[in-house]
């Protein structure tokens, strides 16, 4: 059963009267013949009784026509929907993000892009760096804002800021008496870490392994307002972005000048994912903002 079998169903259903319905269908009065009869074949049951040129629509017919009116009001409504979907100002994108980039970054870069495309919609998702690659990947969202650390063949990662990491501690600290350090001073620190789903986590042994040390991570989160809540708490330092939403009476965020800390934000999608006009629009939107900025 194909579609040309159902249109041609539901126009001799409307017409009853093959000769018509050929005409108006503009194909031969033989091959509608043939067509309503292979259909009657594949339902097992006429569809139609026959007096001379006249065709009546039967009982059977008359089930059939109406599962088959549904069908189409429902490939109808599903048409105008995709069409909804895939125009360039109007449709829902779906967005996934880095936990960390929800606090200014994110909702300031949405609220730009609807003043000028009012009627297209976010779904939103926050997730780690691994779920991110993840959800991408298995087609769940259209495009990500992350930390490009995981490489992935499927997947286009396009770099858009970098993002200084600071060594925070807490206000009372010794180290908290200066603005600068070498990651080498805070060797006998008991760290503050993240869970392996978390890009930071091995970020912050890497960068200490360079320092020279291996952490002593006393307790992994799994986000970073946790862990400077922790950090202003007294219970060790961290390796963090500057959020601007710290208590900076309680945290004191240091630059760390040997080795280089910073992690990279990049835009990423699918290789081979269609992306709607809508969501070309917000990552050429994205890469304009962000470029006019100086990457920040």
């Amino acid at each position: 059963m194909d579609w040309h079998q159902i249109n041609y169903f539901q126009t001799v259903a409307q017409v009853q009267h093959i000769t018509q319905a050929a005409k108006q269908l503009s194909i031969s009065q033989p091959a509608l013949s043939r067509s309503i009869s292979k259909l009657e074949d594949e339902l097992g049951v006429q569809l139609f009784d026959r007096k001379g040129r006249n065709i009546y629509l039967n009982r059977y017919g008359k089930m059939f026509l109406h599962r088959v009116e549904q069908s189409i009001r429902q490939i109808e409504i599903g048409k105008q929907e995709v069409w909804n979907e895939i125009h360039p100002n109007s449709g829902t994108i779906l967005l996934s993000f880095l936990p960390s980039l929800g606090m200014s970054m994110v909702p300031d870069v949405i609220s730009s892009f609807q003043h000028m495309y009012p009627h297209v919609n976010f779904q939103l998702t926050q997730a780690s760096n691994q779920q991110i690659i993840e959800q991408l990947t298995s087609r769940e969202v259209d495009i990500a804002l992350t930390s490009l650390r995981d490489e992935n063949d499927d997947v286009i990662c396009q770099p858009l800021l970098t993002e200084e990491l600071y060594l925070a501690v807490s206000a009372e600290h010794p180290l908290a008496s200066y603005d600068e350090i070498d990651l080498k001073m805070a060797e006998h620190e008991p760290f503050i870490s993240f869970k392996d789903t978390n890009v930071l986590h091995g970020m912050i042994k890497e960068l200490c392994e360079k320092a020279g040390f291996s952490p002593d991570v006393v307790f992994e989160g799994e986000d970073i307002v946790t862990a400077s809540g922790l950090v202003g708490a007294k219970l060790g330092v961290s390796l963090i972005p500057d959020l601007h939403v710290f208590d900076k009476t309680k945290v004191k965020l240091l630059s760390v000048t040997n080795p280089i800390c910073e992690r990279e934000i990049g835009l990423a999608w699918r290789k081979d994912g269609y992306l709607s006009p809508a969501a070309e629009n917000f990552i050429a939107f994205i890469q304009t903002r962000l470029n006019r900025k100086g990457g920040r």
